[in-house]
């Protein structure tokens, strides 16, 4: 197997081509297509795949233990780590939650254990629009002020999935069950890459609502500048969705905002399967 790496943009990114998931592909394969995707700053796109959900499940499964979504009403039937996005129904019934991450976030950032990687797999896709943008943490960091880094270095921030539930989540049906089971968690405002020893910036709008230690004010500003300038759009790769592309995203240095401007166009039907961290360092 021939494998090709192609970088998509200067700060983020890359593109694998002749690869096969569905078959067994070797250890050393494996460790080539993990390095590339650290090389290319957290964003792995790996076209033309044919993946079933138990394919997908076992790739996944490479990178580290799977995770159960707390929106358990968008889960596969019978394959409890995928969860669905799309704005498809049938009967009347979702097929997966059609506005998924249309904001900033880094998926899980409000679990004591946040997530390592999501795999992203497209299988429907609207002829224009749905693309997916993502923000290279790694980049923010490093282009902050020798003195705004000092400052940030050493804070912690508190994510909580209850603030999401009554924003980003707003409308979603998400029970006192499962608000218990994400309560809110303070994790460092700067991480260190357990693989690659770089910093990162890790604050997100989604989940990120306060800096430990600051007031309100001091906080909603800090949490302003950084957001905005994480954001910047000399950080930022913007992926065009192909049918069979797998998307591999690192939570730990990326942020990412998929775009809802296909309501109109046509639908859009993909799974996700996300990886557990070994915890925020």
């Amino acid at each position: 197997m021939s494998i090709r790496i192609n970088r998509l943009s200067p700060v983020i990114g890359a593109e694998v081509l002749g690869v096969d998931l569905s078959a067994q592909i070797d250890d050393q394969q494996f460790i080539e297509l993990r390095q590339a995707w650290l090389d290319a700053n957290g964003v792995l796109v790996i076209r033309d795949q044919e993946l079933t959900p138990d394919q997908h499940i076992a790739f996944s499964q490479r990178f580290g233990e799977l995770e159960t979504h707390v929106l358990a009403d968008y889960l596969l039937p019978g394959y409890p780590t995928i969860y669905r996005v799309s704005n498809k129904t049938k009967n009347g019934k979702p097929l997966g939650r059609a506005k998924a991450g249309t904001y900033w976030h880094s998926d899980l950032s409000y679990m004591r254990n946040p997530a390592m990687a999501s795999l992203l797999y497209a299988i429907e896709i609207p002829p224009l629009g749905g693309d997916t943008m993502f923000a290279n943490m790694y980049a923010a960091y490093d282009t902050l002020s020798p003195t705004m880094q000092g400052i940030v270095s050493d804070l912690r921030a508190t994510h909580d999935f209850a603030y999401a539930a009554r924003g980003v989540f707003a409308g979603e049906r998400v029970s006192g069950e499962r608000l218990a089971k994400a309560p809110a968690v303070d994790h460092p405002v700067v991480l260190t890459h357990p693989d690659t020893r770089r910093k990162a910036l890790y604050v997100n709008p989604g989940f990120t609502v306060h800096i430990v230690g600051l007031e309100l004010e001091e906080s909603a500003d800090l949490l302003q500048l950084l957001n905005r300038h994480s954001t910047r759009p000399e950080y930022i790769y913007r992926h065009r969705w192909h049918v069979r592309d797998l998307v591999i995203w690192d939570n730990r240095c990326t942020m990412h905002y998929a775009i809802d401007d296909y309501e109109d166009v046509g639908e859009r039907y993909m799974h996700r399967t996300t990886v557990l961290g070994d915890g925020v360092v």
